[in-house]
């Protein structure tokens, strides 16, 4: 059958056929985008589930925006990933580090041995950055003919700037303006009513709370290695007092522009060329 007959708005990988998958892994360009995401608390009026919430929609609505005829289908989303930052605070489920290298690296090389060129961990959960990009060097020595890219929803989009305060950009980190406001435009009847401002550098040397030494940072070039509970008796980090749903859909239409831009350079490219 013709790859084409097997696209749709959203490509979905699992919804192929053993003969449909091999066809679609042999095909020029072919693709995988791998949505990451996390069962973690985000504060008193966020669900466990909204870092993997936010790398389906976003992906969802950057794939209605190709064109239909890109060798490019979504694997089914990680939904428990690396937390254990969280792990302070109930409902979090958090893999260790070990069994999120072993079972990727193991699902990404059946992958390349099926013969599929790219593949794209789109992952919205800020904790397991790092773990993803060591990840994605070990797989690509593994795997020499797969192209791996560890994207992180948030990164690199500069629109960003100019909708948030730079205290948010800096500092909310988790559960803050942000990330409330987003749910707010996906799926409003998830936020509660609460809207707590926590864990800044500014709130973080409270009776029982650690003091961030001066020159170091929660995140960026000189970053401490934090814990919520070192930070937040709220499980958020940052203000998400002024969080609405306007920001919230101006902030889904930056992500999805920047990542449907990204999108369409990566399949227009020969990266990598090993052939």
């Amino acid at each position: 059958m013709e790859v084409s007959s097997i696209s749709s708005n959203l490509r979905k990988y699992a919804f192929l056929n053993w003969q449909e998958a091999s066809e679609a892994a042999l095909t020029k360009g072919s693709t995988l985008v791998w949505p990451f995401g996390a069962c973690e608390q985000h504060g008193p009026h966020l669900p466990l589930i909204t870092d993997t919430l936010f790398s389906e929609k976003i992906l969802s609505d950057v794939f209605e925006r190709l064109p239909n005829d890109l060798p490019i289908w979504t694997l089914p989303t990680q939904s428990i990933g690396f937390s254990p930052e969280h792990l302070g605070f109930s409902g979090t489920l958090s893999l260790s580090g070990e069994l999120m290298l072993k079972m990727v690296t193991e699902v990404g090389t059946q992958l390349a041995k099926m013969g599929f060129q790219r593949l794209v961990f789109f992952n919205a959960h800020g904790g397991q950055i790092g773990l993803l990009q060591a990840i994605a060097r070990e797989l690509r020595v593994k795997c020499p003919s797969m192209a791996v890219l560890p994207c992180f929803l948030w990164s690199g989009v500069d629109s960003l700037r100019d909708l948030l305060p730079d205290s948010e950009v800096e500092q909310g980190l988790h559960a803050a303006l942000a990330e409330t406001s987003l749910m707010l435009s996906l799926k409003p009847d998830l936020v509660g009513k609460e809207r707590p401002a926590d864990g800044g550098l500014n709130t973080a040397c409270g009776e029982n709370k650690i003091c961030v030494p001066d020159g170091w940072s929660l995140e960026g070039a000189a970053p401490c290695a934090w814990l919520t509970h070192d930070l937040s008796d709220s499980g958020v980090i940052g203000d998400s007092k002024g969080s609405n749903s306007a920001l919230g859909n101006d902030l889904r239409k930056a992500l999805v522009d920047h990542w449907t831009a990204l999108f369409i350079n990566l399949m227009a490219s020969k990266w990598p060329d090993v052939e």
